[in-house]
Parts: C-alpha cells; structure tokens; sequence
C-alpha cells in the first residue's frame, strides 16, 4: 500500500481538492448539505452517525 497526497483548500463554503496530480474536485458546503462536483452527491447529515445521501447517475 502506497502513500497517497491529498490537500483541501477551504473558503469559506467552497472546498477545492487536490492530489498528486493537481485539482481533483470541488465540493460546496452549507450547514448539513453538501455536493461534491467528482462524485454528484448530495448528502445530508442527519443526527448521530447517520447521513442520508442521493447518488446523480452520470448519463
């Protein structure tokens, strides 16, 4: 198993990630929802360890 570069940049709701390979994804925040542009899922967190999530298919 190899060790794998990963970096996130904050502002403020905006979140860019990056790898060793440079600018991965962005993701958006705001309060318990979230979006992620690589993997095109809301989630929502919802009390304790649980989190509710719908998959966008890519067509």
């Amino acid at each position: 198993m190899g060790l794998m570069f990963r970096k996130r940049k904050r502002f403020g709701p905006l979140q860019l990630n990056f790898t060793e390979n440079g600018f991965s994804s962005w993701s958006i925040r705001i309060g318990k929802w979230s979006w992620n542009s690589r993997a095109r899922v809301h989630r929502y967190d919802l009390p304790g360890p649980l989190s509710w999530k719908q998959d966008k298919s890519r067509r």
